[in-house]
């Protein structure tokens, strides 16, 4: 990937004219893809008991350690928010649910084996931060207590610059954290103000450079596309000014519009830019960071070309889980906290998302399992697949086959009639032994990846389920 970059970043210069008839046949709602099966087809029926035996059964299998804890507070509301965040200005709300952090530690660490190491350690939210140094070192000093951290782990908490102190960032470099993510979203003042999220660059600035002063080794930022009053022009003027901080990552997210979800998010429906519009403003960034000599890791995420990211790509050995991408991959994932999903094995299990479930279940001393799913081979199969596209835009079909024991073009003969479609519209081609993906196709690589997606074709037609892919 990154030998032949100007070749690449030519390419899409190429590719980036698209017609009004292609947007509208591939901007449609679809998964992101953080799992497979996806989180609509997981089952209400598998509860607590069912999450210990996956636990226990991947215990035995003892694969490397990957832990998520969710602090779910935020002192206010972004409107555009789809999280699952509880919005609370009085603090103490925090201790009870540090409690109930700490029992949910202890439960599932017994079913995690200290020869087991810990390679990735990410705290998320709503807003981490949102607890003082002080709880934050005694959550994290709890953790560290239960599991076995590798010496080498990455290690990576998400701050909001409108509320992180000094003093968490110190904090948090001490207690060991080497990676930092903040939501920036868009430095615009019109935009901000209408989701709710007043940030200036200032502030932004000097939490990056402190951050980077105390020695974390990898800054990442979050953008969002598709908010209200944005324009492509006023979008490079945000991104301009992100290329000042030089960020090792960046996520570029489509604004995901999910009103029947969240309710807020319609108070600016009108003002939302859509279609052609939305794209132009993607295809403003894409083409900032690529001039800027970032790589296009894939779907919404940009690495320098030293950033692990992007060597994982390079040496296909990228992953996607529920934190997006990942160099860790064949690590079990358990997560801690209200909503949380843990990704074991060949199971995927999610905590109650509402607070009172989430803690009433911990303290009659079960888990807060409040549905999951085990894999089936054929799941397996396609999951594999899905998550090879979008890590890496190519699947050697011959060496799939071997690996998996199937005849990859008997196997998904429809789908591969299916992907004429996309072949014709010039998202994928075949190379070889190779199905691979072009440049466009890299930006409708969800629509590549739902060709293989049977469970699609079972959501009922008038339930809105997905955001659109673009």
């Amino acid at each position: 990937m990154t030998a032949n970059h100007g070749a690449t970043f030519s390419i899409y210069r190429q590719q980036f004219q698209i017609s009004e008839e292609f947007l509208a046949k591939y901007n449609r709602p679809g998964p992101r893809y953080t799992s497979y099966p996806t989180a609509p087809v997981w089952r209400d029926n598998f509860g607590p008991d069912d999450a210990q035996q996956a636990f226990s059964d991947a215990d035995h299998v003892a694969r490397p350690v990957s832990l998520y804890t969710h602090l779910p507070f935020c002192e206010s509301l972004c409107l555009f928010c789809a999280c699952n965040v509880v919005i609370q200005k009085n603090k103490a709300v925090a201790a009870p649910y540090l409690d109930t952090l700490r029992s949910e530690t202890a439960s599932i660490s017994r079913f995690v084996s200290k020869s087991r190491p810990v390679v990735q350690f990410h705290w998320g939210g709503g807003t981490p931060t949102y607890l003082s140094p002080v709880q934050m070192e005694e959550l994290f000093g709890f953790t560290r207590e239960h599991f076995s951290f590798a010496a080498d782990a990455e290690i990576g908490i998400e701050v909001d610059p409108r509320v992180t102190t000094p003093a968490h960032l110190e904090s948090a470099r001490n207690l060991g954290f080497n990676r930092i993510s903040m939501g920036i979203q868009d430095f615009n003042p019109e935009v901000q103000e209408a989701v709710h999220r007043i940030q200036p660059y200032e502030i932004t600035r000097d939490t990056i450079l402190s951050a980077r002063a105390l020695g974390f080794a990898s800054v990442n930022v979050d953008l969002i596309y598709g908010l209200p009053y944005q324009t492509a022009e006023s979008f490079k003027f945000t991104v301009d000014q992100i290329l000042t901080l030089r960020p090792d990552r960046v996520a570029m997210f489509s604004y995901a519009h999910v009103p029947w979800l969240k309710k807020q998010q319609g108070s600016f429906e009108k003002h939302l830019p859509e279609g052609m519009e939305k794209f132009r403003i993607f295809v403003a960034g894409l083409r900032r960071f690529l001039d800027a000599g970032y790589l296009y890791v894939g779907m919404d995420h940009f690495a320098l070309s030293g950033d692990e990211l992007a060597m994982a790509q390079n040496d296909r050995t990228l992953h996607r889980n529920f934190q997006g991408y990942t160099t860790k991959a064949g690590a079990d994932l358990y997560g801690f906290g209200v909503s949380a999903i843990s990704g074991v094995g060949s199971a995927y299990t999610q905590n109650y998302r509402d607070l009172h479930s989430y803690q009433s279940a911990i303290a009659r001393g079960a888990l807060a399992t409040m549905r999951g799913y085990r894999k089936t081979p054929d799941d397996e199969i396609r999951g594999a697949l899905i998550n090879r596209l979008l890590c890496h835009a190519a699947v050697n079909m011959a060496q799939f086959s071997h690996e998996f024991g199937i005849e990859f073009r008997s196997y998904f003969q429809s789908e591969l009639k299916r992907l004429e479609a996309h072949r014709a519209d010039n998202l994928i081609f075949y190379d070889g032994a190779d199905l691979c993906v072009t440049p466009l196709g890299r930006i409708f690589i969800r629509n590549v990846a739902m060709v293989f997606d049977p469970y699609l074709e079972r959501q009922p037609a008038d339930k809105s389920v997905f955001s659109k892919t673009l």
